[in-house]
């Protein structure tokens, strides 16, 4: 019988304390966009960068002398914890300084913001300084790579083996590890992230976005976040059909797994070729367009391309946003036939790729649980047939089709116990079901009062906080969380 190991606590108090120190810095960082700006609410950033930092050097010394040793619950510690503390942390610049009045409002926007959610309590965007809004959008981008991967580089300076903390942090039933050394493969994540932020930040640019909002619209689109900096999200540009096209394409970009990046910079091209779950994204996605387009056309009345050409702008506009869980919006949805609303809900649920920013269930997943519901059907039919699942090519053992198959069920089953508890809580059917979706899958607008068109600053107080625990769970995929709650997990 083998011997129950300890939970490292020291090392897990050492890792959080050292992760710190990277939200410190980037709340003094913002200290010089206020600068910049000439406005007066950089002394908030820098109170809140030493809050940061005094708890950073307290549990890095309670740390001191950690044995080196971690392992898969240290692991899921460390990643599921260090999401709180900064959102904790994290929202202090926006309730201090009085832009949003509630902590448990501000704690809800942070939340939100490193989790990629994108929904907001937030009726007065326009209104909020540079430093703010700055803030906003750089949560997002700190929390779409994933504040553990971000790190993953600083640890084996710790003398720390990472890999423990990319398993808990990582999505998918498989992953794709670009190199054998884990520090290097979050060099090369950070390498692809920052470029196709910079890249878009360079054609928003073209577009006419002034620099500010160019940066911090690419901070949200890569980071597949929604924060933006107008109430009217990304129809303040309506006129403009040329950044809606942009944001489009780099939210399809921003949803595609990050290893076929670092496929096609090695030439390694048979790789994008065959990869299965890149073929379907891209299908699902440009055929929900196609589908929601036709809807969006009076046939009744004159037919142009001008008409052809908003149709499907708004409706591959919408459905990138949504299936990449982004959350941007240039139409309320709201105001579409019912029958749209339901292949949105399929698209919020689905997600897009393993290996990218975004939420959901994954299409890896929905493409794997759909080839094993379909060669069960087969054995049905041929009993002494041998009928494998394959993905890429390669055939998949019962355990990941246990885990896939699992993992979509406690999905589906988790959103139903959500629905119920925010119904209990005081809201509204619509609103139930569409925030409960929209935060697990961390999508942003839901339905009805939270949809596109409004937000989440009048849903009840206990609702909010639930949602963020909601966010959380969805962020790091169910089981990372979770399990920290399991007696088993606890004794070892």
């Amino acid at each position: 019988m083998p011997l129950k190991s300890k939970i490292n606590f020291k090392l897990v108090s050492r890792v959080l304390g050292n992760l710190l120190l990277v939200e410190s810095g980037a709340l003094f960082f913002v200290l010089f966009i206020s600068l910049i700006y000439s406005e007066n609410d950089g002394k908030y950033f820098v109170y809140s960068g030493l809050v940061a930092l005094v708890v950073a050097l307290i549990l890095i010394f309670i740390g001191k002398k950690a044995p080196e040793r971690a392992g898969k619950r240290e692991g899921s510690m460390i990643v599921a914890f260090i999401w709180v503390l900064f959102s904790l942390i994290g929202a202090l610049p926006f309730w201090i300084s009085g832009a949003i009045l509630s902590y448990t409002d501000a704690f809800f926007e942070t939340m939100s913001g490193f989790t990629t959610t994108g929904a907001s309590v937030l009726n007065n965007i326009e209104e909020l300084s540079h430093g703010i809004l700055f803030w906003r959008s750089l949560t997002h981008w700190l929390g779409g790579l994933g504040i553990v991967v971000i790190s993953l580089a600083i640890l084996p300076m710790l003398g720390i083996n990472g890999s423990q903390l990319f398993v808990a942090e990582a999505t998918g039933p498989t992953k794709d590890k670009f190199s054998p050394k884990i520090n290097d493969t979050a060099r090369i994540l950070f390498i692809v992230y920052f470029s196709l932020t910079f890249i878009e930040t360079l054609f928003l640019l073209f577009g006419g976005m002034s620099l500010f909002d160019a940066v911090t619209h690419s901070f949200a689109t890569i980071a597949t976040g929604g924060f933006s900096t107008k109430q009217a999200s990304i129809g303040y540009w309506e006129s403009s059909p040329y950044i809606q096209y942009v944001l489009s394409f780099f939210m399809l970009l921003a949803g595609a797994n990050f290893a076929l990046y670092f496929f096609g910079y090695k030439r390694k091209f048979f790789k994008i070729r065959e990869n299965e779950e890149l073929r379907y994204y891209v299908l699902v996605m440009l055929g929900a367009s196609f589908a929601i387009m036709f809807t969006l056309i009076d046939f009744n009345n004159v037919v142009n391309f001008a008409v052809v050409e908003k149709a499907w702008r708004d409706s591959f506009f919408t459905i990138s946003s949504l299936m990449t869980t982004t959350g941007f919006s240039t139409v309320d949805y709201m105001t579409w036939k019912p029958l749209t609303w339901v292949v949105i809900v399929i698209i919020m649920l689905i997600g897009a790729s393993a290996g990218s920013t975004s939420g959901g269930i994954k299409m890896v997943r929905v493409v794997i649980a759909t080839k094993a519901c379909y060669y069960e059907f087969k054995r049905l039919l041929h009993p002494p047939a041998v009928i494998p699942v394959k993905y890429n090519k390669h055939v998949l053992n019962e355990s990941v089709l246990t885990r896939v198959l699992t993992f979509i069920i406690l999905y589906l089953v988790i959103i139903l116990i959500g629905i119920l508890i925010l119904l209990i809580s005081g809201m509204g059917v619509g609103e139930s079901i569409g925030s409960m979706i929209t935060c697990v899958s961390c999508v942003g607008p839901g339905f009805n009062s939270v949809g596109p068109a409004g937000n989440y600053a009048a849903i009840p107080e206990f609702s909010k906080w639930f949602l963020t625990f909601v966010m959380l769970l969805g962020r790091l995929e169910l089981y990372t969380v979770l399990i920290i709650f399991t007696p088993a997990f606890w004794r070892g």
